[in-house]
């Protein structure tokens, strides 16, 4: 019996592929706190975990008429949504670098949490191949 890695390793390989796109986000968002106009960023992490658990299941949605809508929430294509401000600044930047640093951080641990799951993962396996 094959084993498929798709299977054993469940959502985390999204969720783990998706921390580092907003990580990287995040990162830039923080590098242009200072940027007259900049626009701040963000990724709708439940948009793509909706998606990629529909990859995953395999009973996802699709248009088969030029006629049908697109019902998918905007974000979950993994695209960049503007994110709305508390105090926007006086020269049109939206980036509040406080709380940008507050959700890179978030991030970094939910990265983590989700790398130690596919981790968990990956020993199981290992154990099931050894016969332990």
């Amino acid at each position: 019996m094959a084993i498929s890695f798709d299977n054993a390793l469940g959502i985390h390989e999204h969720a783990l592929q998706a921390r580092v796109k907003r990580a990287e986000v995040l990162a830039n968002n923080l590098a242009n706190a200072d940027t007259p106009g900049y626009k701040a960023r963000d990724i709708d992490f439940k948009a793509m975990m909706q998606k990629a658990q529909d990859s995953v299941s395999g009973f996802n949605m699709q248009t088969t008429h030029s006629g049908h809508m697109d019902t998918s929430s905007p974000g979950a294509d993994g695209e960049l949504l503007y994110r709305t401000p508390n105090q926007p600044s006086i020269d049109g930047n939206t980036v509040e670098a406080q709380s940008e640093q507050s959700r890179f951080m978030r991030n970094a641990m939910d990265y983590q949490a989700s790398f130690e799951f596919l981790n968990s993962k990956f020993s199981g396996l290992k154990k099931a191949l050894k016969g332990e």
